[in-house]
């Protein structure tokens, strides 16, 4: 009887069409995922019309959801490790989906933002997961790209948001934005058929027999044989929780994953939220406003895929702290008059650098935790950054409430990237422990 480690399988499998397979649909649902989160920022404007909302209001309005993913994060990272992945997300993704499609209905502040919440608890509890499942299955030496190039699906659900609005909203309301949450609705069974379960959830479950089958078609040349036993690297043997995130050498990283995270989404969430009204209220019509948010996140789509590739050459976390320095600087430069193209070519460079700085996060903490603990490790900082999202809607209320000129509202959304980037130096910096090197190279 062989001891065939299951991580070395994984890491020296070739890219083949189950990988693909896995892609798509991971890539499919953070559409989905992104479409949801995206698309406050582009009903806001209309919906501080039709219900008189102050800017404070409307801030808190859209920070409903944000709670709803703090908590959603950190309560179905960990749950995922202990039932399996693949039934984390599909109950993450049924959540949000109809949680969405009721939002449609709601006929007043309260009700729409309970229903933002309980959306906001499927998509904060979707993403870890995805990205956890991803990671574990892709090929060591384009691990980085290929998270990166599946979370594209993020920012893409945000230009489909965009793109939506503007030819839904003056034509049918708002109310018609939310009804596309239908379509995940329809495809879930497919999904949930077709999406593997995550292989170390099946070898510590002694499923062993669906772990070779799916390792099976990770590497069909891996010759595993029946009486061959699964292992994995990690063998400290005890069940995920928070305490596992600060042990072995872990506990500095870890504080610093999560300011990273805190300071980066709040970058994300004050812009994607308020980008639109911004330049509205610079003078710019409504069309122009949406087009900027559709900007913001093809950008974010060249940020994943450049940085993912540059992630595979290069140290991940130096990539990082270049990613928020020019976050800082071109998120500052918005609130500068420029011309058309000058402003559309600033704010992809800051949809670059805030959403795809983001996807690279998710795939810096995905390969610094083990498998035991990566959707734990991946959901609490998760969670942990989501209260920077929440704080980003808030923050850019206040700001639009005391008026204060354009360029000082962007400054003010750049001074996290600065503090991001000095966090990322020193998770850099830091030696990694000899027992966290083998859990993240195996992992």
């Amino acid at each position: 009887m062989r001891n065939v480690n299951v991580h070395t399988i994984i890491d020296n499998a070739r890219v083949a069409s189950f990988h693909w397979m896995v892609m798509g649909w991971c890539f499919l649902l953070l559409i989905f995922d992104g479409y949801d989160l995206f698309i406050y920022g582009a009903v806001l404007p209309v919906l501080m019309q039709q219900w008189g909302l102050t800017p404070l209001e409307a801030g808190a309005l859209g920070s409903y959801a944000l709670f709803g993913m703090m908590f959603g994060a950190v309560c179905f990272g960990t749950l995922a490790d202990q039932i399996g992945r693949k039934k984390g997300i599909a109950v993450c993704c049924l959540l949000f989906s109809c949680a969405t499609l009721i939002n449609g209905f709601a006929s007043s502040p309260t009700e729409f933002g309970v229903c933002r919440f309980f959306a906001g608890l499927g998509c904060g509890g979707l993403m870890p997961n995805v990205v956890a499942l991803m990671n574990e299955y892709a090929p060591k030496k384009v691990r980085t790209a290929v998270v990166s190039i599946m979370f594209c699906g993020y920012p893409l659900g945000g230009v489909l948001s965009a793109s939506v609005g503007i030819f839904i909203l003056p034509r049918f309301g708002w109310e018609a934005m939310f009804f596309a949450a239908v379509v995940p609705l329809i495809l879930l069974p497919l999904i949930y058929w077709q999406l593997p379960e995550s292989v170390g959830f099946l070898v510590r479950q002694g499923r062993t027999e669906r772990a070779r089958t799916v390792l099976l078609r990770v590497d069909p040349g891996s010759n595993l044989e029946q009486d061959d036993r699964l292992v994995m690297s990690e063998t400290n043997g005890r069940p995920a929780s928070l305490l596992e995130l600060f042990r072995e050498g872990r506990a500095l990283r870890t504080l610093l994953l999560w300011l990273a995270f805190f300071c980066c989404m709040l970058m994300i969430y004050a812009l994607s939220s308020w980008l639109p009204k911004l330049m509205a209220n610079a003078g710019y019509s409504m069309g122009s406003s949406l087009s900027f948010l559709v900007a913001l996140n093809v950008g974010a789509v060249l940020g994943a895929i450049f940085g993912g590739t540059l992630g595979d050459r290069m140290n991940l976390p130096k990539v990082l702290v270049i990613f928020l320095i020019l976050a800082a600087v071109s998120v500052s430069l918005l609130g500068v008059r420029s011309s058309m193209p000058v402003l559309y070519l600033l704010i992809t460079v800051a949809g670059a650098t805030t959403i795809g700085t983001q996807i690279l996060l998710y795939a810096c903490a995905a390969q610094f935790y083990g498998l035991s603990i990566r959707s734990t490790g991946m959901g609490w900082a998760s969670g942990v950054g989501r209260s920077g999202a929440i704080v980003g809607p808030l923050l850019g209320g206040v700001l639009l409430g005391i008026n204060l000129p354009l360029q000082l509202n962007f400054m003010a959304f750049a001074i996290p990237g600065v503090v991001a980037a000095l966090a990322m130096v020193l998770f850099a910096l830091i030696k990694e422990p000899k027992v966290a090197s083998l859990t993240a190279a195996g992992a």
